[in-house]
């Protein structure tokens, strides 16, 4: 038996010793968790830092750390709720049964989270598997080693590791990892790397959850403030220089307006980094791979005739230090011109590159949202109308912000997960816990009841009961 599957028999083993926890246990490794956590702020900050070569200590805690609190400080406030027997109807001629639903644990969580958001990734899944009862093993990404030692040595001292454990190692560690007999598995990652976990899940029968990614568009409606568009896209996009599963992937501005809205956008760029499009203030892309990859994209692009607008190159670049790529970033860029046949348009971005496509009507830009695989994310600015009701109604995607960005992922509330090739199933909210959690349903029969009404042998009542149930 490989280490990895003693771990989870392990954690298996301590699960039926001990059952489901109490609410007051879940509330109580809650609460530690989300004190580590902020207790924890300057070492995560930096050893994120350490792992892209730049990322702001402001950025880590907003869109890393302060998820993770608020979502722990939202199931608080809820778990009781959540925990409590739900009541169902009974059919009539089963009166007076009773029927309700419990939600119990299903066991040993496996997750695998990746580089991008390395805590909030890893943890708001965590909090969810501690909400609905279970234990937990988590595989962080190879690519942020520094941010897993301190997520590692922090889970350790909260957590005995047959509660939670956390497993660090390259791909070969992960994909041994995703083959493992849990009792769900929770992935965050690319759609590829998501068909290959999927695969290796069926074998056991793993129930999924896969939060996935695609081309997150974004529809700007023919009179609204390009402006105010302008810079809720350029946060959206720019945060963590593009590197966000939701970050918006290609903008769809009505023809009229394109060259309006490039300039707008830039200036909005401009404004949220006016220091520049280097270190400290703008993240780094995470490796040297990556960079190349968004490289390759505009070279292709270029190549085949789109116009490339690269707000400011970065003042530093690659450098080679004992052999080793030295970290670097990439200049927020517009595309215009872009044609199905380039490779920016085909794949997900994933970085500070941002395609402009024009349209003539609000049915032009839906149909070229709909000719695209489904997006975890959908945009859409301007005011409560008809063409804000069709673009709601005529186009899936995983969630959708109205005249911002990103801001869905931060509404405890809501559901959050893709669909079709961006994902299947949620975890955040009252839905993370239940799809983390076994729904019992229970019938209670009552003590009289008309149910041996209808077994053999059969008589005149019966055949009463049978006549009245076919109506």
């Amino acid at each position: 038996m490989s280490p990895l599957a003693v771990m989870l028999e392990k954690q298996r083993a301590a699960f039926r010793r001990d059952g489901a926890p109490t609410l007051r246990q879940r509330r109580a490794d809650l609460l530690k968790l989300k004190q580590a956590v902020a207790a924890r702020r300057t070492q995560f900050a930096a050893a994120v830092q350490a792992d892209f070569g730049n990322r702001a200590a402001q950025e880590t805690t907003l869109m890393d750390l302060i998820p993770v609190v608020q979502a722990i400080n939202y199931q608080r406030r809820h778990l009781g709720a959540w925990m409590a027997p739900a009541r169902r109807q009974v059919s009539a001629p089963f009166l007076p049964g009773r029927a309700r639903v419990t939600y119990q644990p299903l066991g040993v969580i496996g997750i695998i989270s990746p580089w991008n958001f390395p805590v909030a990734l890893s943890l708001m899944p965590l909090a969810t598997a501690i909400a609905a009862g279970n234990r937990a093993m988590i595989k962080p990404s190879e690519f942020t080693p520094a941010t897993s030692a301190v997520m590692a040595a922090m889970l350790a001292e909260l957590f005995p590791e047959e509660q939670v454990a956390v497993v660090t190692g390259q791909a070969d560690i992960g994909a041994a990892f995703s083959a493992l007999a849990f009792d769900h598995l929770l992935f965050t990652g690319s759609t590829g790397v998501g068909r290959a976990v999927m695969k290796a899940a069926s074998q056991n029968l793993v129930p999924l959850t896969l939060e996935l990614g695609g081309k997150s568009p974004v529809i700007i409606e023919q009179g609204y403030s390009l402006e105010r568009a302008a810079r809720a896209i350029a946060f959206g996009k720019l945060a963590n220089a593009g590197q966000t599963c939701i970050a918006p992937d290609y903008v769809l501005v009505h023809e009229t307006d394109l060259e309006s809205f490039l300039a707008a956008y830039v200036a909005a760029a401009r404004q949220l980094y006016p220091g520049g499009f280097t270190p400290p203030a703008y993240t780094s892309i995470i490796n040297a791979q990556h960079r190349s990859r968004l490289m390759a994209l505009l070279e292709d692009a270029r190549g085949k005739g789109a116009r490339i607008v690269e707000l400011d190159a970065p003042a530093a670049q690659a450098s080679q230090q004992q052999g080793l790529v030295a970290p670097t970033v990439v200049a927020p860029t517009v595309v215009l011109g872009a044609t199905d046949d380039m490779r920016l348009m085909r794949e997900e971005i994933f970085g500070p590159i941002l395609p402009l496509l024009a349209y003539r009507t609000i049915d032009d830009a839906i149909d070229t949202v709909n000719a695209r695989p489904r997006p975890l994310a959908l945009y859409f600015f301007g005011p409560k109308g008809p063409a804000r009701r069709d673009v709601l109604q005529r186009t899936t995607s995983g969630n959708v912000t109205i005249n911002d960005t990103l801001l869905h992922f931060v509404q405890e509330d809501l559901p959050f997960g893709g669909v079709g090739p961006s994902g299947m199933g949620a975890y955040h909210g009252v839905e993370g816990f239940r799809a983390l959690s076994h729904a019992k349903g229970v019938f209670e029969q009552a003590r009289w009841n008309f149910s041996g009404s209808v077994r053999p042998p059969f008589g005149a009542l019966a055949n009463l009961v049978i006549n009245l149930l076919l109506r």
